[in-house]
């Protein structure tokens, strides 16, 4: 079951894009990350994007690193992080699910094994953010095996290089950087130009999905109207639960409004 191909027809169909919102496992605490997760997708939200917690996340600015120190103070592990996942996979059986995480967190467990584990957990997608396209091969291989669409990256000064080995590899969607630099909604993403979206096309890429400083409703239009499949919003996403930390039931309500208003901005005109 290819729930991304099915998600994207039936976006198609509705004339929409998809809206995928970023949380970490395991933040506030496994308990709250659970009903996080699940108030996510019964606000509307098309497919996740999840964390695994890291102590030392690179490619994220403060926001999300500190959604990460939140989840590591709760000792929350890889392996609650999975069952968490099955848990949700068996109540949402036909919602996307990728991972966004770190190559130590994978190799920790061996690549194979970890990947065995993910697909166990119903996970339909890996990122590794710091393995760069010419040494994916061994993940590649590891995805292949346990049907895990492998997500790429294309920068938005991405060479015609990088994009035949996008086309060539690329599964699922495409994780299309909005700019260069780490995570965080302080810095608007550059909504790139259809071109760079048109190259995607052009080699037979998996649809893109725009992330990287998306937090506002017109944001994801523009990037749905520059011919994104669809938009990532992380920090924003995350800054709610860090903002009512204290206030659980707030929580919960001011990230359906968010979800709510960012997806309603993927209807196509």
């Amino acid at each position: 079951m290819d729930r991304y191909a099915t998600m994207f027809e039936g976006l198609n169909e509705k004339n929409q894009g998809a809206f995928v919102p970023f949380v970490m496992i395991g933040d506030p605490d496994i308990d709250q990350s659970e009903a996080i997760i699940r108030q996510l997708i019964e606000s509307g939200a098309d497919a996740l994007e999840l964390g695994i917690p890291y102590s030392d996340p690179i490619a994220d600015g403060p926001t999300i690193q500190a959604a990460s120190i939140r989840a590591l103070d709760n000792k929350v592990t890889v392996d609650e992080c999975f069952a968490l996942l099955k848990r949700v996979r068996n109540d949402f059986p036909e919602v996307p699910v990728g991972l966004l995480l770190y190559s130590n967190l994978v190799m920790a467990k061996g690549i194979s094994g970890f990947y065995e584990k993910a697909a166990d957990a119903g996970v339909d997608s890996i990122l590794i953010a710091d393995v760069p396209i010419r040494e994916a091969g061994p993940f590649n291989a590891a995805a292949e095996e346990y049907g895990i669409a492998q997500i790429l990256i294309a920068p938005p000064n991405a060479t015609e290089e990088t994009m035949e080995q996008i086309g060539e590899h690329s599964k699922g969607y495409t994780y299309l950087l909005g700019r260069a630099g780490v995570t965080g909604a302080e810095t608007a993403a550059n909504i790139p130009a259809s071109e760079l979206i048109e190259r995607l096309n052009a080699h037979r890429c998996a649809p893109p999905l725009l992330g990287f400083g998306i937090s506002t409703p017109a944001q994801v239009k523009d990037a749905i109207t520059a011919g994104a499949a669809g938009a990532i919003s992380g920090s924003a996403t995350v800054n709610i639960i860090a903002d009512n930390l204290d206030k659980p039931a707030s929580m919960l309500a001011a990230l359906g409004e968010f979800v709510g208003s960012m997806k309603a901005a993927t209807q196509k005109d």
